[in-house]
């Protein structure tokens, strides 16, 4: 069964967010998407002071098995990028929802987030299509 903890927001991309409305929002990606994605090797990730928007590609992931995008589950300008995942990539797959998270953003809006129970109902019926 995949982690999906109930104090954050997701994206149906596999995104999360903590923290969606007020002065900083946590981004990462989920582990349903690390699992999907194999050994995370590199990150392309926005620079400190780029705007992202909700729902817009802001980066990139590679994979052993692909390159990703990467999008933004809040609009609003980045405040802080990780650069321990930068350097050691592996976070990403290690501890996803802790060491592993990519960027921080001072939101202005958010798009369609969802709900850790509505989030869960969306990987189940992707593991089980059909």
């Amino acid at each position: 069964m995949t982690n999906v903890p109930a104090d954050l927001f997701y994206t149906a991309d596999h995104e999360w967010v903590r923290q969606p409305e007020g002065s900083v929002a946590r981004v990462g990606v989920t582990e349903f998407a690390t699992l999907a994605l194999g050994d995370v090797t590199f990150l392309d990730l926005p620079s400190v002071g780029d705007g992202v928007e909700a729902g817009s590609q802001c980066g990139e992931i590679e994979s052993t098995k692909s390159v990703s995008p990467l999008y933004a589950p809040v609009s609003g300008t980045v405040s802080a990028v990780n650069d321990a995942v930068l350097d050691v990539p592996e976070l990403v797959n290690q501890d996803p929802f802790g060491q592993g998270w990519l960027f921080e953003v001072n939101p202005t809006t958010h798009g369609g987030l969802l709900d850790a129970e509505a989030y869960a109902a969306l990987i189940a019926i992707e593991d089980h299509p059909g």
